[in-house]
């Protein structure tokens, strides 16, 4: 493979905004079904977590088309993610804007935040500019393992990589 992987880079002490695909399924409780999709990701995280990154994820769930709904939510993928971790995964209330910014600014290396519902945003699938560079700003680095998404030039699959310099395939991606 002719691209920059995640084992070529360095993220220590970095902002890393990493798109995964957590778009898992739900019952009507809000339970996840199937983590697959969350245990896939794993290896990528790990890495990061463990060369001293400041995790920052973002995924999309199910097709809530540009609008805030509950049960589209990514607040159980959060709390999955922080029982396979084994520590805590920081959850933000959007995937941009001032409490987001201070969320990210607030994370130690090896701290993990996942974002909401990258689609609570029409812009997301529309591949806004403004939009990606909203997210870009949250990072330093991106790595993409979002294998299930990658084909679709979204404004966090595609948009943000005019915005960082530093841009690398995941474990899963490579896989």
């Amino acid at each position: 493979m002719n691209k920059l992987s995640i084992d070529k880079i360095d993220v220590k002490g970095k902002r890393v905004l990493c798109r995964v695909d957590f778009n898992v399924p739900l019952d009507e409780n809000m339970n996840i079904t199937d983590d697959n999709r969350i245990t896939a990701a794993l290896p990528t995280i790990t890495k990061i977590i463990a060369d001293g990154g400041k995790l920052i994820l973002m995924s999309h769930l199910g097709r809530p088309k540009g609008e805030a709904k509950p049960e589209f939510s990514l607040k159980p993928a959060a709390v999955r993610l922080s029982e396979l971790l084994g520590k805590e995964v920081k959850f933000a209330p959007d995937c941009v804007g001032p409490e987001v910014k201070t969320m990210v600014e607030n994370l130690n290396e090896g701290d993990v935040l996942l974002l909401e519902n990258l689609r609570y945003h029409k812009q997301e699938e529309e591949n806004d500019a403004e939009f990606a560079k909203q997210l870009a700003e949250l990072g330093d680095v991106y790595v993409n393992d979002a294998f299930g998404s990658a084909h679709r030039a979204h404004a966090s699959t595609e948009g943000v990589t005019n915005f960082i310099d530093v841009c690398a395939a995941g474990y899963l991606m490579q896989k």
